[in-house]
């Protein structure tokens, strides 16, 4: 059966989220406080609800990107006041806004009383990737709450993980954008280095999306289902030691240029330090006489 499909929050990325959904096969209906981004969707083939629980009440799956926990708590609150009674399945809500951890399973175990099933699924991706189908979606739910969700995730994904039960959907974006974030900050330390040696930042940035894009950035090394340390007789052994060889004299060149040049570089003075641990194994003789 193909899912009738409703959608709530229309900003920068629900939007083009809910374009996608629009140019498939599913019927869609969406719900917006705002005006704008309602007509657009129906010119792009939606129907339009006056509210909240008019909508839930219209759909098989209700698609949520909203701005914080608390909106996404009044929604599931009008959803399930909305819910249609006497559906073989019932209601299944995604959630896609990303809310702290400890939010999914209250929610879930709420919803589950009124009959309504609750999959937790943020987004990875941007507006970009909404925009042209290519998101990474994380679920967290039950087997049968994800999977009649997975008509609707495959419409606007290019990647859809199922990370497990309720919750894990958040926790797994949660440490994706960690390590995004970090990058971040170690990329405006990279940017303060170039600076002070009188680099040309736009062509450092050029040059770091050209090589990640062929390498896979900090992705490349996430290949273990494990952070134990590692045995030397470990495939991976090889490899993340090389990283390591690399990483370790670079980072002690890149340290040395700083001081030479007086900048402060934290997160490289930490990564050096953390490095060899981090990839599973012992730190160079030189890294711990540096320490």
């Amino acid at each position: 059966m193909t899912p009738v499909v409703g959608f709530v929050g229309l900003g920068a990325i629900g939007k083009p989220m809910a374009l996608r959904l629009a140019a498939s096969e599913l019927d869609l209906v969406v719900y917006d406080v705002a005006a704008e981004p309602v007509t657009e969707l129906v010119r792009a083939g939606a129907e339009a609800a006056g509210g909240v629980a008019e909508l839930a009440g219209r759909v098989d799956v209700l698609c949520v990107m909203v701005r914080d926990d608390d909106q996404v708590r009044d929604v599931l609150g009008e959803a399930i006041g909305g819910a249609q009674r006497g559906q073989s399945v019932g209601l299944t809500v995604a959630i896609h806004s990303t809310v702290a951890p400890d939010t999914p399973a209250p929610l879930a175990d709420t919803a589950a009383r009124h009959g309504v099933r609750v999959v937790d699924a943020p987004v990875s991706g941007g507006a970009m990737g909404a925009a042209d189908g290519t998101l990474a979606i994380m679920a967290g739910g039950t087997d049968d709450a994800v999977a009649a969700c997975r008509p609707v995730f495959d419409a606007m994904a290019g990647k859809v993980v199922h990370a497990g039960p309720i919750g894990a959907g958040t926790r797994m974006k949660l440490a994706r954008n960690l390590l995004h974030f970090i990058a971040f900050a170690a990329a405006t330390e990279a940017q303060r280095l170039a600076e002070a040696a009188g680099l040309d930042l736009l062509e450092l940035g050029s040059v770091v999306r050209h090589t990640d894009a062929i390498t896979g950035g900090p992705g490349a090394i996430m290949h273990r289902p494990t952070t134990a340390p590692l045995a030397p007789d470990d495939f991976w052994y090889g490899v993340f030691d090389h990283v390591r060889v690399l990483g370790e004299k670079d980072l002690r060149f890149a340290i040395g240029l700083a001081d030479e040049l007086d900048v402060e570089v934290p997160l490289a003075r930490q990564t050096l330090d953390r490095l060899a641990a981090g990839l599973g194994l012992q730190p160079s003789l030189a890294t711990q006489e540096d320490v």
